[in-house]
């Protein structure tokens, strides 16, 4: 049974450089750090974040592709994963997959709905629905929003779909693929957290306290009420998405447990999933504070009046607006935090090469203009906040600004910050962000590379082409990983070939060569063929570590030399073996290496 069944599709935001009226007062203690220690790993599980690929919505996205539905964008090919759960459902019942394409295009959402529209109330569906194998409908109708709703008459097909398709089989060679890109995320995501809780100082409240009635055992009329606490365990999903719309992060809250649902190749740097993480952080400080935003509903609903008389849009609910308006000005000030400090790093290292006066005033002057873009940006991100209902973001952002700063925990001071808006002055603040909103908008639509430009203007034109070329290869490698999670190593060594012809000695692209011949050995029972593909590997693998850059390549590099030992050991060519274990110790703990491995494999070796 769902608890409190609330669903939420996140947007992205950036910040506000106006100025505060009110300064909370330093009375707080510093908040807790989140740093660890060099040695010690970053433990994404101690802040509430686990990863966790899910059947259900796996099976209900692929009865979704079998009715129609295509996220690839014009003039593209299908991910390698979709291409190969096309090739498995190729035998599908016709007169099913006819019921699921009508079903599908009876209920599309009209234009301009995107692909990511139109999957939303599927994958929310995916989360209705019990675990497979029973896939059953949910037990109370009235937790479900709207959306899913409409489609719940596909939740029988879905079934039907389960047991006809064969997909029972393949979902652990799906799941394994979604695993691996659990894998990639993993230190994004730990980058990501710890990232967001510095900024804040603050730690997520992991644990939430329910009041629950007691009844009297006696069951008088005149027994006093009794209640007791019932502990509830906070927790944040990221779900990797094979099949999802490109670009577009399902946020999805169900009583405590929040979802993330993420497409294949998100860039967790600058995507909706720190937006999400933010919410996570702040929804139990707005409960814990309810009394003073209770204190403060008048004033609330002035803004709130205010708003839909002038025909905006706004949640009636105070907590609501509180609410959002926190999350899109934390996670606001957190992204021109960013920007800022990039933009701080380019300056110095510019600064530092300048060998005359005129150059530097030159900089100075660049990264002054720079700085008043990215103002401009975040202003503008606000006021499209503001418009959707986050009435008090840009007061919020003026706090956050100074909080931050201080170096206190932010929960230290909500309950000052909420106290203290004035609702005359917040409700002129969109019209005095309009101009710093137009410039915003009209150097989004000049700069085709607008994040870049907003840190170095000089940069765009030089670097987009190559930023281009690089995200198209690290698209291609994540879907030559999908077919190596499902075995396809023929295919995946045809591209991986064909994309060293457009990038000759690429270290990645030859690792991923002896990676993918190594994989493919093993599972070979020829003596022969497997003997020709290890050797293969140790190739491909020596012409990494050559190709390989030593300062920005160290994992790979790790990586590649461990491997090396690993085949050479399975070879008894044990001397071989043990030098190239000690080269990847040698390296260090580098995050993404192979350093225990190594030694293991040593230790192993040196075994009499």
């Amino acid at each position: 049974m769902l608890r409190n069944y609330c669903f939420l599709i996140i947007f992205a935001v950036t910040a506000s450089a106006t100025s505060a009226q009110t300064k909370p007062s330093p009375s707080a203690s510093p908040g807790p750090s989140v740093q660890t220690r060099d040695s010690a790993p970053f433990n994404l599980a101690e802040f509430g974040v686990s990863f966790q690929p899910d059947a259900g919505l796996f099976i209900v996205m692929a009865a979704l592709d079998a009715a129609g539905f295509d996220p690839t964008p014009v003039g593209r090919e299908p991910s390698a994963f979709r291409a190969l759960l096309r090739k498995d459902q190729a035998n599908l019942d016709a007169g099913l997959r006819e019921r699921l394409t009508t079903y599908y295009q009876r209920h599309k959402l009209p234009a301009p709905a995107t692909s990511a529209d139109q999957a939303a109330r599927y994958v929310s569906l995916a989360y209705a629905l019990g675990p497979p194998p029973s896939l059953a409908a949910p037990e109370h109708f009235d937790e479900l929003p709207a959306g899913v709703l409409d489609v719940l008459d596909f939740g029988p097909m879905v079934r039907e779909f389960f047991k006809q398709s064969g997909i029972e089989g393949r979902l652990p060679a799906y799941v394994r693929a979604a695993q691996a890109e659990s894998d990639r995320l993993r230190q994004p995501a730990a980058e990501m957290v710890r990232a967001v809780l510095s900024y804040l100082h603050t730690r997520p409240i992991l644990v939430t306290n329910e009041r629950v009635r007691v009844k009297s055992p006696d069951n008088k009329k005149n027994a006093q009420t009794a209640y007791t606490y019932r502990q509830h365990e906070r927790r944040f999903f990221i779900v990797p998405d094979l099949m999802a719309a490109p670009g577009t992060v399902n946020f999805r809250v169900i009583a405590d447990d929040y979802y993330a649902i993420v497409p294949e190749g998100t860039d967790l740097s600058s995507s909706e999933l720190r937006r999400a993480y933010v919410q996570f952080v702040i929804d139990p400080l707005v409960l814990k504070f309810n009394k003073e935003i209770a204190a403060r509903r008048e004033q609330v609903k002035q803004l709130i009046d205010a708003r839909v008389k002038a025909g905006g849009e706004s949640s009636t609910d105070a907590f609501t607006v509180v609410s959002r308006s926190l999350i899109a000005a934390a996670d606001a000030r957190f992204e021109e935090s960013q920007r800022l400090a990039e933009l701080t790093s380019w300056q110095r290292l510019r600064l530092q090469q300048a060998r005359d006066d005129a150059v530097r005033a030159s900089i100075g002057k660049e990264a002054g203009a720079s700085r008043a873009a990215i103002g401009d940006e975040t202003t503008a991100r606000l006021a499209e906040d503001y418009e959707k209902g986050a009435l008090l973001d840009f007061y919020f952002a003026d706090q956050f600004r100074d909080v931050g700063a201080s170096g206190f925990d932010i929960a230290s001071f909500l309950g000052d910050m909420v106290a203290s808006f004035d609702p005359a002055r917040e409700g002129k603040r969109l019209a005095e962000a309009a101009d710093a909103r137009t410039r915003a908008l009209a150097a989004r639509k000049a700069h085709p590379a607008y994040s870049l430009w907003l840190i170095d203007p000089s940069a765009e034109s030089r670097d987009a082409a190559d930023t281009s070329r690089s995200s198209a290869l690290t698209r291609s490698l994540r879907e030559i990983e999908t077919l190596l999670q499902t075995k396809n190593y023929e295919q995946a060594e045809i591209r991986l070939k064909a994309l060293l012809q457009e990038n000759p000695g690429d270290a990645r692209l030859l690792f991923t060569l002896g990676q993918t011949a190594s994989l493919w050995a093993r599972d070979t029972t020829d003596d022969d063929l497997q003997s020709q593909r290890l050797n293969r590997a140790l190739a491909n693998y020596r012409l990494a570590t050559q190709a390989a850059a030593p300062e920005t390549d160290k994992a790979l590099l790790s990586r590649a030399h461990e491997a090396m030992g690993r085949i050479l050991a399975f070879l008894e060519r044990n001397d071989e073996a043990m030098k190239e274990f000690e080269a990847a110790i040698k390296l260090g703990e580098v995050t993404g290496g192979a350093y225990r491995d190594a030694m293991e494999g040593k230790r192993k070796l040196a075994q009499p």
